[in-house]
């Protein structure tokens, strides 16, 4: 039997300004070219680093989308607050390069409409971090039922386990709403995630070039589940987030697709 399409949906590239840790200073994919080839990952997701600049990050994210369409993906980081009023903009420039969702970080502020309409108008999931902020996500999921919210690390990179076990009640309840298993250290939580929403609530990240991706991985092997259900969350679940903003972008004429060179 063919094994199923392994694709990393959480993983940072390029350099950020900030200085203050990995996540906003070097996410250099160096290391993580071979650690993702020994995991046997065939396809990932590329996301900006924390930084000042985003239209200047994204284009970098999509210099190495463009050099290896095979494979990565892309996705539009934003800032809710610095980038303000050009949201749209901001994303359909991603778009001409190809990116098919939208990411958004805690620490550059909370959600707003300007960014979930966006998403809502183009067909494009977003990747929030809420940072355990489960009250924000239920608001957000709940007035945008037509967007793909997928909120990595069961809602808290930081292990709030309490807003972890929270998450998981609304993966259950809420449709539109999704997760990834980037950085989650409370295997239980994971287990339960996966058992009550489905594993086609869960997409497997992760967070690399910080996390080790076959590290991560393993995660996904140790719950043992059935093959097409293993597949939907190695790789099946994001192709079918996706699968629209891919369509769009491979319908674009060739002379309106953006470089980002």
């Amino acid at each position: 039997m063919r094994r199923p399409l392994i694709i990393d949906a959480h993983c940072h590239a390029g350099l950020g300004d900030g200085l203050t840790g990995p996540w906003d200073t070097n996410a250099s994919l160096d290391s993580y070219r071979k650690r993702a080839r020994e995991a046997g990952i065939d396809r990932t997701v590329l996301l900006a680093p924390l930084t000042s600049d985003y239209s200047l990050a994204n284009r970098a994210v999509g210099r190495m989308v463009q050099a290896e369409p095979s494979r990565y993906f892309g996705f539009a980081f934003v800032n809710p607050v610095a980038d303000r009023g050009r949201i749209a903009d901001l994303v359909d420039e991603a778009r001409g390069w190809g990116a098919c969702g939208i990411k958004v970080h805690w620490r550059d502020g909370r959600i707003t409409r300007e960014i979930a309409e966006t998403a809502r108008r183009r067909n494009l999931p977003i990747l929030y971090d809420p940072a355990g902020d489960t009250a924000t996500v239920e608001m957000a999921a709940t007035a945008y039922p037509e967007v793909a919210w997928i909120i990595p690390h069961l809602s808290s990179f930081a292990d709030d386990w309490k807003a972890q076990i929270a998450f998981v009640d609304q993966l259950v309840r809420l449709p539109n709403l999704f997760t990834d298993t980037a950085g989650v250290r409370y295997f239980d939580v994971l287990a339960d995630a996966v058992a009550r929403a489905g594993p086609g609530k869960v997409l497997f990240g992760s967070d690399g070039p910080f996390l080790h991706p076959a590290v991560e991985l393993s995660k996904i092997k140790a719950l043992h589940l059935a093959v097409p259900d293993a597949a939907l969350i190695l790789g099946g679940n994001l192709l079918r987030l996706t699968r629209t903003a891919r369509r769009a972008f491979r319908s674009l004429p060739s002379r309106t697709r953006r470089s980002s060179r």
